[in-house]
């Protein structure tokens, strides 16, 4: 029978992520996720149906993470309305993604795992739609410039610099990332127009 200890099922899942950072795909066993969060061995088969139910939950909890706090979110509700903000925005997502390593690297194990599992492709594809989504409702709400396609072209443009420093960290520096994502933003976001005069009637 599964069990339901919330806390308990959270600490084994964020070990699954740790254990699918350093061993991959094939090191996440039941055993290794018990022996990563300390508890007796057994206690991870008494939480996940199978190890596909292990492998949704930890991509479900990566995203889970990955989420900015409210204080984060409540400052950029404050924040400017222009391409430097949105720039500076940019950096900071990058640099709060690359941070949780363990996290991002555990996701693309899941990626390249969810091509052998239809369950699997099926959950992370819902997943990363919907932050895709929500991605662009939240900047077609925010006021920030640029539309819908700037912001899918960032999403995969910096989701790839992220990959970059995470797996070949001396490729760029963190100077170099910085000066990277600006220039993304500058070159995908188109500058605002300024507004048309209004034809005169004669």
């Amino acid at each position: 029978m599964v069990r339901r200890n919330d806390e308990r099922r959270a600490a084994l899942v964020d070990a699954a992520i740790e254990v699918l950072a350093r061993e991959g795909a094939r090191g996440l066993t039941f055993r290794a996720v018990d022996g990563e969060a300390g508890v007796p061995a057994g206690t991870a088969s008494n939480y996940f149906a199978n190890r596909d139910d292990l492998l949704t939950q930890a991509g479900a909890r990566v995203y889970e993470r990955l989420q900015p706090d409210e204080a984060t979110i409540a400052r950029q509700r404050t924040a400017g309305r222009d391409r430097e903000t949105y720039a500076q925005l940019m950096r900071e997502l990058v640099g709060r993604v690359a941070s949780f390593r363990t996290g991002y690297l555990a996701l693309l194990e899941l990626r390249l795992e969810a091509t052998r599992r239809p369950e699997l492709r099926r959950v992370l594809t819902e997943r990363v739609r919907a932050d895709v989504d929500a991605n662009v409702t939240y900047h077609e709400a925010s006021g920030l410039p640029g539309d819908a396609m700037a912001v899918k072209l960032l999403i995969l443009a910096l989701n790839w610099l992220i990959v970059e420093q995470l797996t070949l960290p001396d490729v760029f520096t963190e100077a170099e990332r910085d000066q990277l994502v600006t220039a993304a933003v500058d070159r995908i976001v188109a500058p605002e127009q300024p507004p048309r005069p209004t034809p005169r009637a004669d």
